[in-house]
């Protein structure tokens, strides 16, 4: 359902030099399964999503999104893929009523549609206390939930979500990684990015670990895990020495 194939990005720094912000990953996530993409700041994780959200073009390799290419189709995966930004806001006079309508309204759907998945997100979400309320008002807990439901309202069976939980509370992100246990379950393809380990180590089914551009492990928890105690014990095992051989390289 998510599908990476050797993607890379590079950019031209202004002394000429070429960045290699994602350089050759793979990946795939299948339908009801959640894939956790792990990495440090800088890694190339939210790069990783953009392109696959159709928001960077990719340098090389390729992309899929059900089967849709984000190159040659990227209105193909847009209608098939929800995407929530670590950075994209909402609008700050709009409702989140308003929000999710706009966004129906924009997929395509109906009315009488759009009024029952608003009602089921509403629920999931638990927004009824700030639906009609304009977003500006909100905490940043609550923008972020309303920017989740924006991503569901056209019930994507892909979700690509850059680090969901960042400004939620304890209770916020327990709810949002529950709803997500229960989008899973239904069968949608999640992949998710985060700095949270514990919140993800016993949710994922696979992760997928990334430093320097690259992919340095991956695979199920347990095989993850090896010898470590935690996933934490093992992330840091497995960037370490990739982030070592590129310090060296650099002149």
């Amino acid at each position: 359902m998510i599908e990476a194939c050797e993607l890379v990005k590079h950019y031209r720094a202004s002394d000429g030099s070429v960045v290699r912000a994602v350089d050759g990953v793979s990946l795939a996530v299948g339908p009801g399964e959640m894939v956790g993409l792990l990495g440090a700041n800088g890694a190339g994780k939210t790069t990783t999503l953009r392109m696959l959200a159709t928001l960077l073009k990719p340098t090389g390799g390729t992309a899929r999104i059900a089967g849709y290419d984000v190159g040659a189709d990227p209105i193909g995966v847009r209608r098939h893929l929800g995407y929530v930004s670590a950075t994209t806001g909402v609008p700050d006079r709009l409702t989140a009523r308003e929000i999710m309508r706009s966004y129906g309204r924009l997929h395509g759907l109906d009315e009488a549609t759009l009024g029952r998945r608003i009602e089921r997100i509403v629920g999931g979400l638990t927004l009824g206390d700030f639906i009609d309320r304009p977003t500006g008002r909100l905490s940043s807990g609550q923008r972020q939930r309303v920017s989740l439901a924006r991503a569901l309202v056209h019930d994507p069976p892909a979700l690509v979500l850059d680090e969901p939980t960042n400004a939620l509370d304890v209770v916020g992100a327990r709810d949002l990684l529950a709803l997500l246990d229960r989008l899973r379950d239904e069968g949608r393809a999640i992949l998710l990015s985060t700095h949270r380990l514990h919140e993800i180590e016993r949710r994922c089914d696979r992760f997928v670990i990334i430093e320097g551009g690259r992919v340095v492990s991956q695979g199920t928890r347990a095989e993850i895990l090896g010898r470590h105690a935690t996933l934490e014990d093992a992330f840091f095992a497995a960037v370490e020495p990739a982030a070592a051989a590129a310090r060296e390289v650099l002149p």
